[in-house]
């Protein structure tokens, strides 16, 4: 006798028409709205119906889009298109000419129009996602100029991270405590998963790094493994004050599905349990609002008032990982919990996020679930999130819908 379908594994079909067609929406926004044909690389800063209100260029973001550009091209069937690959090679080219110092490795976070530098960060972000854009470009062309351009950067991060920081301009003031935050191994986590996927020959290379970046990231888990702080000590002990109390169920849940491939990889059962039950399920159950629905964006782990001003407010790209990983959790253990998490996010995104009339998502909303600010791109939100997140979900869609006929 047959199992009969669960109500949210017959919606699979409608996830999958809605998220494929929500994919095609949003490319054909970015590829409408923010090509640079004078100067190259992306405008991101885009109003509701695509127009340009800003037209200065965020360096992170031009790796995101080059980087969600050639991972469609690579990936998938009907993106394998000239323009595409044209329009990502075009921003790499952007990128190395204009957005990275050529003599210290370093990426300007915001340039002119035309490429004069503006601002530098005194983080690594930028230059992660300049990595992760030449190692999908240089496998998208073929090109072992751009793989050396990943390669390269990614050198200078890890001395930054590991040896010496001080060429990104951090000082070593009397009253900083050393922090360690889950961003830093996390964000390495996912670039090495990027650089590694389809070049096996760099396996070797960042074993030891990313198994780094594992234990680095378990150290976030405290209080008796019920929270993920995004800030705790180098000795992995919880910190005094609201940075120590500090949660981003978002960034958490993120970090778990980047976890949970790392496990596959492995083959690590236990490690793929810490990564669902740990990083997905409890920031989802502490983060998700039971009033209005949607995910706060920070919390305090005592249930104080966080010290960010939008902390209560809900942001596309937390649902986006959200979304990602619920689906992989369900993909890999068929436990149809998962999968109804994911249709809860799933519904509030497609209500209160998406845009069918003119494409993308919106960014920020209230509480409530109102739109807040209706711009579809500026300099935190660009070509990266919601593609990213609509591509995988229907790559594994396809996957579990196969499976279930």
């Amino acid at each position: 006798m047959s199992v009969p379908f669960s109500i949210e594994e017959m919606r699979i079909p409608e996830f999958l028409a809605r998220i494929s067609a929500d994919l095609d929406r949003c490319v054909a926004f970015w590829l409408k709205h923010s090509h640079d044909e004078e100067f190259g690389g992306f405008f991101a800063c885009l109003g509701k119906d695509g127009k340009i209100y800003d037209d200065l260029k965020y360096g992170w973001l031009q790796g995101r889009q080059v980087w969600t550009y050639a991972k469609l091209y690579n990936e998938v069937e009907r993106f394998r298109r000239p323009e595409l690959l044209k329009a990502a090679v075009k921003g790499a080219d952007f990128m190395i000419k204009h957005v990275k110092e050529q003599t210290t490795g370093r990426c300007y976070f915001v340039t002119t129009r035309d490429g004069k530098p503006i601002k530098q960060q005194r983080t690594i972000f930028t230059e992660c996602f300049y990595v992760m854009g030449m190692s999908e470009v240089a496998k998208a062309t073929k090109q072992e100029k751009y793989k050396q351009e990943a390669l390269s950067v990614m050198t200078k991060i890890i001395h930054w991270v590991r040896v010496d920081d001080s060429e990104i301009g951090n000082a070593k003031l009397a009253g900083v405590k050393p922090t360690n935050s889950l961003a830093v191994p996390m964000i390495l986590l996912g670039l090495i998963h990027e650089l590694t996927s389809g070049d096996e020959s760099l396996n070797k290379t960042y074993e030891e790094l990313e198994e780094w970046c594992v234990q680095q990231v378990l150290s976030h888990v405290q209080r008796e493994g019920s929270v993920i702080l995004e800030n705790v000590s180098p000795e992995g002990k919880e910190m005094p004050g609201s940075m120590g109390r500090l949660m981003n169920p978002g960034h958490a849940i993120e970090c778990g599905w980047f976890l949970l491939q790392y496990a596959i990889k492995k083959e690590d059962r236990k490690l793929q349990e810490t990564a669902i039950e740990k990083f997905i399920i409890n920031p989802f159950n502490t983060g998700w609002d039971v009033e209005h629905e949607g995910l706060f964006y920070f919390l305090d782990v005592d249930g104080l008032s966080p010290t960010q001003l939008e902390w209560n407010m809900k942001l596309w790209w937390p649902h986006n990982e959200a979304m990602i990983a619920f689906l992989m959790a369900y993909d890999q253990t068929q436990d149809q919990a998962y999968l109804e998490r994911f249709a809860q996010v799933y519904d509030y995104s497609m209500k209160h996020f998406s845009d069918v009339e003119n494409g993308e998502w919106y960014g920020y909303l209230n509480q409530e679930g109102q739109v807040n600010m209706d711009f579809k791109g500026g300099p935190f939100k660009g070509c990266f999130h919601v593609p990213r997140c609509l591509m995988m979900c229907e790559q594994m869609l396809t996957k579990i819908r196969a499976t279930l006929t």
